[in-house]
């Protein structure tokens, strides 16, 4: 005599049963097919199994602290606990009967206007509940700055599909950083065979775009997922004949999407995301340049001539309205002839190596300088592998274009894809006040508190995980896994912060953690939570899955927190509960 365990299938098509002496195939049943459901001696025992399994004690003893020890929640206290617990101002019991109707499963509660313990939960799991607060999965910023004045979502070699010296070069790469929201695209241009260019970064000689084709890519996708301007990062290794050739396809194939529009002279800043939309702008270089015969040359190579040759950029190229010039700061002085001379359409692109020395060497010139300039930031040549550099390294420093090599998956693309999607993920996330207002002061390096901005302390109390899978391509001692938890604040070095809870032994259905943590944020416009959690009974990878938030789009109250794969997914069903204040 033995047990058999009976599953349901995700698709609700099948039931399959275990141990069996089928093959695991044949070992099912498809829904469809069941004509009869007889109830056995045992079906009460059943229920009574079922239910102390699906009912989770954290939130039975939520439902009994808010409804004087009933089994249910009804309206009057349904109101108390959306208005006190979850910070929703002007509720009404209107809107808790809704509630009842909408996620109460049963006829009788939804008939007498209660939440039993079921309908409870599908509440809490409800986007209603959800701790992204969904004003921001709209454009809710103002879109009317100057373009200086904003975040920028950028990639850095977006042709590639791995590493720079293995990776080959796909169309599907435009497509994929386009539809993340990706607002600043880099495009590589070397000379073709039949005098077309072509594009292609670093050895992937193999696999190279027409840059044609990669045009068409780009002007179909610019605009699927967000209406605010693109800008096309062309490295131009063209002679000058097909330079005329690449002219010749940007104005064909963009057409009236190209904005050729002349820089104002009497203006000071560029004009804002608003007044760009629907337009794609080309970031080149201008007159005589000097390009590396190597890959992965910067611009303080370029400016000193170390290793280059002198290539002529055609007249027909030389008109966008951003216009990169090569600019090396040496000193503070350097930043104020900068901020004197410089065009207000002229961008500066930084080596991460220099970006770095600059946010430390002079972290108030830098932040001061991207006031009025766009700054734009790139991985050293050394990252051949794809990694990314930390993208909170330079935005404390107000560098508006930051790229990233969206291959490749991990921490720091958590950062930056969960950074903006706080504007509706349309790619352009206003900077902080801070560094925008000209009157005021601040730096990079900031430890401590900052003059004018107000600190909040952040509460946070990790309740539980909710089926919580193993790791993938994990070795485990065991089948079941052992999860903790890790809360980090990304921001200013002021903020930046982790915890971590216990480890829950064997259990990853609902794994109990209860326990609180306080961060104080200083600067809460530049700051992001992250939970990761991990796997304690591991051998090999210990991910199981995260979520990256902007402090911005925190909710108050019970929430739930969805998990994203170390690529992006989110797994099916798997949350973590959280309870979230926070002071001033």
């Amino acid at each position: 005599m033995y047990n058999r365990y009976f599953l349901l299938d995700p698709d609700m098509r099948w039931l399959r049963w275990e141990p069996s002496k089928k093959d695991s195939e044949k070992a099912k049943l498809e829904i469809k097919s069941i004509k009869e459901v007889r109830l056995g001696k045992k079906t009460p025992v059943l229920r009574k199994a079922y239910c102390e399994l699906c009912t989770r004690p954290e939130i039975f003893f939520l439902l009994v602290q808010f409804s004087s020890n009933k089994e249910y929640l009804d309206s009057k206290d349904l109101m108390l606990f959306v208005e006190v617990e979850q910070g929703v101002e002007g509720v009404t019991e209107e809107m808790c009967r809704e509630i009842v109707h909408k996620y109460e499963p049963s006829a009788e509660g939804r008939n007498n206007g209660y939440l039993s313990i079921d309908g409870f939960t599908h509440y809490l799991l409800s986007s209603e509940c959800h701790i992204f607060d969904p004003q921001h999965k709209h454009v809710c910023q103002d879109m009317t700055q100057p373009l200086s004045h904003y975040y920028i979502n950028s990639s850095h070699n977006a042709s590639l599909l791995e590493d720079h010296y293995w990776g080959s070069s796909d169309l599907s790469s435009y497509v994929r950083a386009l539809r993340m929201g990706c607002r600043s695209l880099e495009v590589v241009v070397w000379d073709g065979a039949d005098c077309e260019p072509v594009v292609y970064v670093g050895s992937s000689v193999a696999s190279q775009l027409a840059f044609c084709k990669v045009l068409d890519v780009i002007n179909q996708y610019a605009f699927e997922s967000s209406e605010y301007p693109l800008i096309l990062c062309l490295v131009t290794h063209c002679s000058v004949p097909q330079q005329r050739v690449m002219a010749q396809h940007l104005k064909k194939i963009l057409g009236d999407k190209l904005h050729v529009d002349p820089p104002n002279m009497e203006d000071h800043y560029l004009p804002s995301p608003e007044k760009l939309k629907g337009k794609i702008l080309i970031k080149g270089k201008k007159g005589f340049e000097m390009f590396r015969r190597m890959m992965g040359g910067d611009d303080k190579d370029q400016l000193n001539g170390i290793g280059c040759k002198r290539l002529r950029l055609c007249k027909e190229l030389s008109q966008p309205l951003i216009l990169k010039v090569l600019v090396i700061f040496k000193s503070h002085s350097d930043f104020e002839t900068s901020k004197r001379e410089q065009k207000h359409w002229e961008i500066c692109s930084f080596n991460e190596v220099d970006a770095n020395r600059f946010a430390n060497e002079f972290p108030e010139d830098f932040v001061s300088y991207n006031k009025r300039f766009l700054s734009r930031v790139y991985p050293t040549p050394m990252r051949i592998d794809a990694s990314n550099m930390n993208p909170q390294d330079f935005w404390k420093c107000g560098c508006q274009i930051v790229a990233m090599n969206y291959q490749t998956p991990g921490l720091m693309m958590d950062l930056n894809l969960g950074w903006f999607r706080q504007n509706g993920n349309c790619g352009y996330v206003l900077r902080p006040a801070i560094m925008r207002e000209e009157v005021s002061y601040f730096s990079a390096n900031a430890r401590d508190s900052l003059p004018g901005v107000s600190a909040q302390l952040l509460h946070i109390k990790v309740i539980s995980g909710q089926n919580l899978p193993k790791p993938r391509g994990s070795a485990a001692k065991g089948d079941v896994v052992e999860p903790y938890i890790y809360v980090e604040i990304h921001g200013i070095p002021a903020d930046c912060a982790e915890q971590r809870t216990k480890t829950v032994s064997q259990n990853g259905d609902n794994p109990i953690f209860d326990e609180s943590f306080e961060f104080q944020i200083n600067l809460p416009e530049l700051a992001a939570l992250r939970f990761v959690v991990l796997d304690d009974d591991y051998i090999g990878d210990e991910f199981i899955g995260q979520y990256t938030i902007p402090f911005e789009c925190l909710l108050p109250g019970y929430r739930h927190v969805p998990l994203q794969s170390l690529t992006g997914e989110f797994l099916p069903n798997t949350t973590l509960t959280k309870y979230i204040w926070y002071e001033m």
